[in-house]
């Protein structure tokens, strides 16, 4: 089943594909977020110059028109990895990026007249156990602020709601009409973009595609969880599903009860994650990761509509706001996100005209903006005679990628077990009320 953003968006590919062998400026793989976000600062930054995407499929065909629309002022990475990283204050340079980014997106999305049905509501993580009290109440500090019972369930009336984590500097938004606006915007700059076009390989200057060989002084690989499909990267990033379901428009009585009025973002602190958000026309949308990982990094369309999977969120959505049990779910789809090894999203110049960004771990809305211009900002540094923003190619993200993951089956094995770790976490903090120290131990070496 088509995903909810689909419908806004070609159900094919509608742009020819590349009609043979090309020599262009610059040359980039993939047509989400990231790679059209890079395109369209790049034109901005060398007017003059060539620029194409090509896409294995159409524009926002993975993760870019998939996803659950936050827009959110965070990376996968917290403040003390990125300290770790970089030094002290690599933390906050990073959090004020971000934070930027989300007004960027917006207002970018207003210049070129993008209707992502923007909703600057904030995020609540909810906390429905004392457990999650704890781990939430630990987040407090700057933009974000705890809400008591009663102020959490005026803005999303959950059940068994002891509290929420509010972060004002998120944005709901419709992630199909800004990758579709996004890629309109980017053609009028004079960025060229093929769809139907695979690339097999990418090296020093050259693409190889299905199509023909593009050659080019610049190369970027913007393909996120597809990067397995790339020849002699099938261990740099792995591809885990992220699955959702969307209700039919409510009516008013049901939406009055739910609340979300100003279009909040939503989860709660469980380990295996959840997110949602209202919609612009009244429904929700709802997902999680809830099927497993497939060996090999095998992505597969048969389980991105996994029966199984959506029937778990289902349950998980009505256990949540129990008036929707009698709403019909019209939509069902899945896809999957780039996971490096360390968790942590870099961008990457690689050298020789290389460059490669992604691994947000599902958090790539606003991510991908702020990894656009820094790429586009690299590349033009290394043209030549083009200004170029220090403070954005110095961020500390901007480094060398993660080590690749282990080959199969250790791979698998590692994955498995800590998704199955986290599942009895939840299921222990829901019955007890305690935190789950092994869970707690390994979810913060991953974000750290």
């Amino acid at each position: 089943m088509k995903s909810l953003w689909s419908d806004a968006m070609p159900a094919a590919p509608t742009r020819l594909p590349l009609p043979g062998s090309a020599s262009v400026d610059v040359a980039i793989v993939g047509a989400g977020y990231t790679g059209l976000w890079t395109a369209f600062y790049l034109a901005e930054l060398l007017p003059h110059g060539s620029i194409m995407v090509i896409d294995a499929s159409h524009v926002g065909f993975g993760a870019s028109g998939r996803n659950g629309g936050w827009c959110i002022s965070e990376v996968a990475a917290n403040a003390e990895r990125w300290d770790a990283l970089a030094g002290p204050g690599g933390g906050a340079r990073m959090e004020a990026a971000m934070h930027h980014t989300v007004d960027e997106i917006h207002q970018v999305s207003i210049a070129e007249g993008i209707d992502c049905d923007w909703a600057l509501g904030g995020e609540l993580y909810l906390a429905r156990n004392p457990a999650q009290v704890v781990r939430l109440e630990a987040e407090v500090g700057g933009d974000a602020r705890w809400l008591d019972a009663d102020e959490a369930a005026s803005l999303c009336n959950a059940t068994n709601l002891l509290g929420a984590l509010h972060l004002p500097q998120t944005a709901a938004l419709h992630p199909g009409k800004l990758v579709v606006g996004l890629a309109e915007a980017c053609e009028r700059r004079g960025v060229v973009i093929h769809e139907s076009t695979r690339a097999l390989s990418v090296s020093t200057g050259r693409v190889e595609t299905d199509r023909g060989t593009i050659t080019a002084e610049s190369v970027v690989m913007a393909t996120e969880a597809y990067t397995r499909d790339l020849r002699g990267h099938r261990r740099s990033l792995v591809p885990l599903y992220s699955l959702m379901v969307a209700t039919e428009p409510l009516p008013a009585d049901v939406l009055d009860e739910i609340r979300l009025e100003t279009r909040p973002t939503f989860a709660d602190a469980r380990y295996r994650v959840i997110y949602g958000q209202r919609t612009a026309d009244g429904r929700l949308a709802f997902g999680g990761r809830s099927a497993p990982y497939r060996f090999g990094s095998v992505i597969d369309p048969e389980t991105e509509n996994d029966p199984a999977s959506h029937r778990m969120l289902i349950d998980t959505l009505h256990e949540l706001f129990p008036v929707l049990r009698s709403a019909e779910i019209t939509h069902r789809w899945g896809g999957v996100l780039g996971v490096p090894r360390n968790w942590t999203p870099t961008v990457n110049a690689l050298g020789d005209g290389m460059y490669r960004a992604g691994g947000y771990v599902g958090e790539g809305v606003a991510a991908t903006n702020l990894a656009g211009r820094c790429l586009a900002h690299l590349i033009a540094q290394a043209v030549g005679g083009v200004p170029t923003d220090n403070d954005l190619i110095t961020l500390p993200w901007v480094r060398k990628p993660s080590r690749r993951w282990a080959p199969e089956p250790f791979r698998f094995a590692a994955i498995k077990m800590g998704a199955e770790l986290f599942e009895r976490a939840d299921r222990y903090e829901n019955a007890t009320g305690k935190p789950a120290k092994q869970a707690e131990f390994v979810w913060k070496y991953l974000r750290r």
